[in-house]
């Protein structure tokens, strides 16, 4: 995947990645250990919920409204 330019970079994180509630709420200490194990579940952005696939050398999530992650 290639890096977002300027122009099309994604907004700041308004919403959890691993639960979908407001990241104004409050920390999500539990959420941050279990980012290292899992992949995101939902758009950080958006708060659409992501096509995930899962697969031995890595992960990747799709949101229809901003595009691919890899990790």
């Amino acid at each position: 995947m290639t890096e977002p330019s300027p122009a099309t970079a994604l907004p700041a994180a308004l919403w959890c990645d691993r639960c979908g509630e407001s990241v104004a709420a409050g920390p999500h200490p539990a959420w941050a250990a279990a980012r290292a194990l899992e992949p995101p579940r939902w758009c950080a952005s958006c708060r659409r919920r992501m096509k995930v696939q899962v697969v031995p050398t890595g992960w990747s999530a799709v949101c229809v409204e901003h595009g691919e992650r890899r990790g």
